[in-house]
């Protein structure tokens, strides 16, 4: 994959009534780990060249996947402040706004991984059908980009602390990050984030620790006007205000090139399937010398995962 990226473009005054974004929030609990997305270690390594997995307290509801899945999602999916920034980003008119999902994070008392890229998508190949650290691999890669569907991503922040904020690396891995920090509430980043690395800054809790004892299951939700908890079965792990809890929607767009290429997509009449995909990464890591098998369950074998992973996944190499 190439370390370049699109220059993104911030936006100042996302919505006109932010407030709108706690009362979805309150409305379409309870909220659950975003790492729900993976199964495994050999999975999450994938995903952020990381292990082993940490279950930590971050938290993501989805709200729209090509239509509205929650009422009101509408503010979001739609936003022409967004599609226009994508169209700018892309140098395109042809913007089809598609996922809206918030992130909720609490007591983070450190940089949430070493950074990463979002989850691309192909020609058919994405998430809808295949797990997510196929569709980052093979992003990482680099050996799709023929079959690549390009996506704007937007992340928008509603927290008001002036810790949490977002480090991103515009110029390549390979080179120095930089940071929307301090009063970011109602503003957004977007930008080419299937390729930009990414991470969410710290968030409170330095001389705690980060919480222990969390699954996939533990659960976020609202028990009071203004309290929220972390609980697993009916034990409360914590409690705390809706002030100490960091607030971020993300907005994701299919952007196309033209008329032509909307129409390629939505037709499937130049997809790629699992044995494609796997073909090309044989024949990759056999011209790289990287010992390998393709197991009979690809897509559930943690040693083949874990073959991809260490050749193709890695993390920025210069931090701030």
């Amino acid at each position: 994959m190439s370390d370049s990226c699109l220059p993104p473009i911030q936006i100042d005054g996302v919505l006109e009534d932010p407030s709108a974004v706690r009362r979805l929030i309150e409305a379409n609990g309870p909220y659950y780990p975003v790492q729900r997305y993976v199964r495994n270690d050999a999975e999450h390594r994938a995903i952020s060249a990381q292990g082993p997995m940490i279950i930590a307290p971050n938290f993501r509801g989805d709200w729209a996947y090509d239509r509205p899945l929650i009422e009101g999602a509408e503010i979001f999916l739609e936003h022409e402040a967004l599609v226009a920034a994508a169209k700018r980003l892309f140098d395109t008119e042809h913007v089809r706004p598609q996922q809206v999902y918030c992130n909720l994070t609490w007591q983070l008392p450190f940089h949430q991984g070493n950074g990463h890229t979002d989850v691309p998508a192909f020609r058919g190949i994405d998430r809808t059908r295949y797990p997510i650290w196929l569709l980052n691999v093979m992003g990482r890669s680099g050996l799709f980009e023929e079959e690549r569907i390009r996506i704007a991503t937007a992340v928008a922040w509603f927290y008001e602390g002036e810790d949490g904020g977002f480090e991103y690396w515009p110029d390549g891995p390979d080179r120095p990050p930089r940071a929307h920090q301090g009063d970011i509430f109602n503003t957004a980043i977007v930008g080419d984030n299937d390729r930009m690395f990414h991470r969410v800054m710290p968030v409170g809790g330095r001389e705690g620790g980060l919480l222990g004892g969390m699954t996939l299951d533990t659960r976020l939700e609202r028990v009071g006007d203004d309290v929220w908890r972390i609980a697993a079965g009916e034990t409360t792990m914590a409690e705390f205000g809706w002030p100490q809890l960091r607030v971020s929607v993300s907005w994701k767009a299919v952007v196309y090139r033209d008329d032509a290429e909307r129409r390629m997509v939505d037709s499937h009449e130049r997809d790629i399937d699992l044995d494609d995909v796997l073909e090309r990464f044989a024949a990759d890591l056999d011209a790289r010398g990287v010992a390998f098998r393709v197991p009979s369950t690809p897509l559930d074998d943690p040693e083949f995962v874990a073959v991809l992973s260490s050749t193709y996944v890695r993390d920025p190499s210069v931090y701030a």
